[in-house]
């Protein structure tokens, strides 16, 4: 069962409601799904079989969890000796903390990147989102690809231990080498740059509408006064470098809104674009969907599920000219790929099959009463 199905607040009185979640369809198009009990021994031989015909194994549960289950790296390397096992719990496989139960949340946390974040004197600012997660799938693939080439060396598997916190720590790197290496501690600045001005989210005409400005070099500072109409702050020697500029931003920040705040965003942008000024406007859920550059380059593809209807995705962020890349099948039902991996993939008979449903080793539903 994976808890993101349930995600969404779709009714449980909804006809096949756990292929609704919105969560989990964005994220698992072009995969399979077949629903297997790894907590029976029939399960967890279906798996040994499946994993024997495999490259790969990915896994994230607790550091514990797979070896309680008799599903270890040195029991699936014996089922497979060629198999590229990666784990990836919140904290990793090994130390005092490594079977705490961790989610994308805590991790943000554990990582120190909440700390960073967030407005001087306020409370520290968790993402819009669990970044923990993501970021650590993204990490995945390089580890399976320097897995699989070490297995192609070796001829022999290898196990990969990806701890989530750590993975994220290397996201606020620069502030730990600031750290160790000056005793410095930076404060949460909000939206604010540690050394250049004007940087910052400025407010512009129309309901809660803002765009992003991020000023750092002299010819960026003058291009800004000019668009404003203030030339003559690019001329006090109060604002001739970036560490003067810094000394007084809350004058420039108050001299930019005056004009910002009479531009749309988008209009704001593109004025300053032109003058050669880093600037975005800060787009709604709304906006990015109907943005014009997005959708001038095809970021957004129909996708049509069976279940949940249909509605947009964005595509992949690379763009191949000949073999443009697109979601090929919809997010799987619940095991809905159940045949294919047991008939066609493992070679198991209609009977074995019937014997795995009849001791509830696999179902076509989800147990509800157990996930409520």
């Amino acid at each position: 069962w994976d808890l993101l199905r349930g995600l969404g607040g779709v009714p449980r009185t909804t006809p096949r409601w756990y292929n609704r979640a919105a969560y989990f369809n964005h994220n698992n198009r072009n995969k399979y799904s077949a629903a297997i009990d790894l907590r029976q021994p029939a399960g967890r031989d279906v798996l040994l079989k499946l994993l024997s015909k495999s490259d790969v194994l990915v896994e994230n549960y607790r550091a514990n969890v797979m070896d309680n289950l008799g599903l270890s790296f040195e029991e699936v390397r014996a089922a497979n000796p060629r198999i590229v096992y990666v784990s990836m719990p919140g904290h990793g496989k090994t130390g005092p903390e490594s079977n705490y139960v961790t989610y994308g949340t805590n991790v943000e946390q554990l990582a120190g990147l909440v700390s960073i974040s967030g407005y001087e004197g306020g409370e520290p600012l968790k993402t819009g989102f669990s970044y923990g997660d993501p970021t650590s799938g993204i990490a995945v693939p390089a580890a399976v690809a320097l897995g699989l080439q070490q297995v192609r060396r070796t001829g022999e598997g290898v196990h990969i231990d990806l701890a989530q916190r750590e993975n994220l720590t290397g996201f606020v790197g620069e502030y730990l080498v600031d750290y160790s290496m000056n005793g410095e501690l930076r404060a949460p600045a909000g939206n604010t740059h540690p050394h250049h001005a004007p940087h910052g989210v400025y407010r512009c005409a129309g309901e809660d509408s803002w765009i992003t400005i991020a000023c750092e070099t002299d010819e960026q500072f003058a291009a800004i006064c000019r668009v404003i109409g203030r030339e003559e702050l690019a001329e006090d020697a109060r604002h001739s470098t970036a560490a003067a500029r810094k000394a007084n931003e809350h004058e420039l920040d108050g001299a930019i809104e005056e004009w910002t705040s009479r531009q749309g965003h988008y209009e704001a942008m593109h004025i300053l674009q032109r003058h050669g000024v880093p600037a975005g406007a800060v787009l709604t859920i709304p906006e990015v969907m109907s943005d014009p550059q997005l959708r001038s380059r095809g970021a957004w593809s129909e996708q049509v599920h069976p279940d949940a209807g249909t509605w947009e995705v964005e595509t992949p962020p690379w763009n191949l000219t000949r073999t443009p890349g697109h979601a090929r099948i919809p997010a799987p039902g619940f095991a809905e790929h159940n045949t294919y991996v047991f008939r066609d993939l493992l070679g198991l008979s209609e009977s074995t099959i019937a014997q795995l449903y009849a001791d509830g080793v696999t179902a076509d539903e989800p147990n509800v009463r157990s996930h409520t």
